[in-house]
């Protein structure tokens, strides 16, 4: 992402080995940016640091070079080694204000929120995003919860003044109506992920959100 410029969040493609058809982390990266994605987050709870720092590199390039958003996930550490645009952070990682004094100036801090309390709490603690999780019921998180809804994105659309990147069983088919809800960006796993091509999984769900602000113009 070029410094200086508004963070687009638009599609929001968060990688995982586990749900896709045997592709890497990379690979997934390369494909979802071939298909217009605007963020990539690197996810990966268990794989050890040095093969994550490695992946975190090779998409950091790819991403450099595409002109979008890199993402690191719960790594901080990670995120600052291979100079990443930001982290994203849950409930249970370390503290948005730690995570702040340890990050260089532009370096975005992303947090997953639930409600409307914990939202206001991110923004109050000047994270640069929220995740609100799960919009739908979903399976490709197991720590993702009860789904929040419609109604609870749009509450805290209105609670808080930072953008909104909604995450959880988004699709083809319910993407529309979460923008129409207020997401600023659409953050997905298997809409994409586990594709049979990736790629074009990618471009459908982007050409949603473009057909959507183009109408809003």
């Amino acid at each position: 992402m070029k410094r200086g410029r508004a963070p687009e969040y638009g599609l929001y493609v968060v990688t995982n080995e586990g749900l896709s058809r045997g592709l890497s982390h990379t690979q997934i990266a390369e494909r979802a940016l071939a298909g217009g994605a605007d963020v990539l987050q690197l996810r990966d709870k268990g794989m050890e640091g040095r093969a994550l720092l490695a992946h975190a590199r090779a998409i950091r390039a790819l991403t450099r070079k595409a002109g979008k958003l890199f993402i690191v996930n719960d790594r901080l550490d990670v995120a600052l080694l291979s100079g990443a645009d930001g982290v994203h952070l849950g409930q249970e990682d370390i503290a948005l204000a730690d995570a702040r004094a340890l990050a260089p100036n532009g370096f975005l801090v992303g947090v997953t929120v639930h409600d409307v309390r914990e939202a206001k709490e991110a923004g109050k603690g000047r994270a640069d995003y929220v995740g609100l999780s799960p919009i739908f019921a979903t399976g490709s998180k197991s720590d993702a919860g009860d789904a929040c809804g419609l109604d609870t994105l749009r509450n805290v659309k209105r609670a808080v003044s930072i953008p909104v990147v909604a995450i959880g069983g988004i699709s083809l088919e319910n993407a529309r109506s979460v923008l129409e809800a207020g997401a600023d960006g659409l953050a997905v796993i298997s809409a994409v992920v586990s594709q049979p091509d990736v790629e074009a999984a990618a471009r459908a769900l982007k050409a949603v959100i473009t057909e959507f602000r183009d109408g809003r113009r």
